[in-house]
């Protein structure tokens, strides 16, 4: 019997939700050591060659009982502002200070706060992008998403003169991308960010930047923000938003901050108080030693070193299996592969996903990083049906066990 409350309306459950879900109904649980979990994007969090210590237990002082301030601990928006400027700001007139951060309980929090504090304005977004960007974008209707398809014969890729194109045909007044990107694991950056930022300044569009896997540049590169390219901090109308779920490797914090102009940031703040009320008072005083940048330095190093090993193997085995892989990722630790030289059977991203959950398995069919809010483009099947993600953020064990089972089912 279905419950029935016409007051509430039915929230589906999409992207990785759905995925984790039809896994948990076939016996999946964390930890288990029975399956290979290569389809929710979370990192290994132990200790890498090379990292700091973990943290291994959190300390709760009594003032922690009280409420922290809705846009974070002025310590830690302090820690976060002095990290940009270490890595991105040396030399510049212009510098981020406290009143340049907001702290939020995660990822998707901040990113609800920025759509809520967005004006009616024509919001750009990217195809393929972050399966949560969907149900973000729909809910909030002050705002047009407006898609941006990229091609796979382009590599996923938008150059600085398409970009300033889509602004102008299309009358953007923002524009959201996860940089790297998450699931192709395409990178923007040096001179290209450098244009980016200079044509959102031009055009006065707001360049929102989804940083989560800034860490996770591979081929010896440095961390790569927009913040290395803003000429003014508080007028150039470039957001950031980064964490500590991946690039620190502590999902289970859900700690998040935003960078980006005062006067954005203090409307983020006002969203807070009546979206979320703020991220957690004890755990924003543990995460203040981790943004000290010799640490935070050498944990993207010890990242970057082991995540590259990691995406070697999985570019290698996938490309043996027959899956068609262009370029190996730059950034982020995701395959995006197209299907489409597999066995028939093989060839769609959700009869891949099905067939490798009876196996134990998981991974994210790629037509749920065709997103599309309102379900505008429901009548047109998805232009990435034949592509599926694949991460390699487990640890070694459990991604080799998923490559080989993989094999052994593609072969079969």
């Amino acid at each position: 019997m279905q419950d029935n409350f016409p007051s509430f309306r039915s929230v589906p459950r999409t992207g990785v939700i759905y995925v984790m879900s039809e896994a948990a109904r076939r016996g999946f649980h964390y930890g288990s050591p029975d399956w290979a979990n290569l389809g929710q994007g979370a990192p290994e969090t132990g200790p890498l060659p090379g990292s700091p210590p973990r943290l291994d237990n959190v300390v709760v002082d009594p003032a922690s009982f009280e409420y922290a301030p809705v846009d974070g601990l002025r310590e830690l928006k302090e820690a976060v502002a002095a990290l940009y400027n270490h890595r991105y700001r040396r030399g510049k007139a212009s510098q981020y200070t406290a009143d340049n951060v907001s702290i939020s309980a995660g990822g998707r929090s901040a990113l609800t706060r920025i759509a809520a504090a967005l004006g009616p304005v024509h919001l750009g977004h990217m195809l393929p992008d972050y399966t949560a960007y969907e149900e973000l974008l729909g809910v909030f209707r002050d705002f047009v998403p407006i898609p941006i398809p990229l091609r796979p014969e382009d590599g996923f890729r938008l150059s600085p003169e398409a970009l300033r194109e889509r602004i102008v045909s299309m009358g953007l007044g923002a524009v959201l991308l996860s940089n790297p990107c998450n699931p192709t694991g395409n990178v923007v950056r040096g001179e290209e960010l450098h244009r980016w930022v200079s044509t959102a300044r031009k055009l006065n569009c707001a360049l929102i930047l989804d940083e989560f896997y800034a860490h996770y540049i591979y081929e010896g590169g440095e961390p790569v923000s927009a913040a290395a390219y803003v000429e003014d901090v508080n007028r150039d109308p470039v957001v950031i938003v980064d964490g500590l779920t991946k690039n620190w490797r502590y999902p289970g914090f859900r700690l998040s901050w935003t960078v980006g102009p005062s006067a954005i940031i203090r409307g983020l703040a006002s969203a807070g108080s009546f979206l979320d009320g703020g991220a957690p008072h004890p755990l924003q005083r543990a995460a203040i030693p981790l943004l000290d940048p010799v640490l935070a330095d050498a944990e993207a190093l010890a990242i970057r070193t082991s995540f590259q090993a990691k995406r070697d193997l999985v570019v290698s085995r996938c490309r043996a299996m027959g899956m068609r892989i262009a370029d190996p990722p730059e950034g982020a630790f995701y395959l995006f592969p197209s299907l489409e030289d597999l066995p028939a059977r093989f060839r769609d991203g959700q009869a891949l996903f099905e067939a490798a959950l009876e196996k134990q398995v998981i991974c994210v069919p790629g037509a749920f990083f065709d997103i599309d809010p309102g379900n505008r483009r429901s009548a047109f099947g998805s232009r990435l049906a034949h592509h599926v993600r694949i991460s390699f953020g487990p640890d070694d064990a459990t991604l080799i066990r998923g490559l080989d089972r993989l094999a052994a089912l593609i072969g079969s």
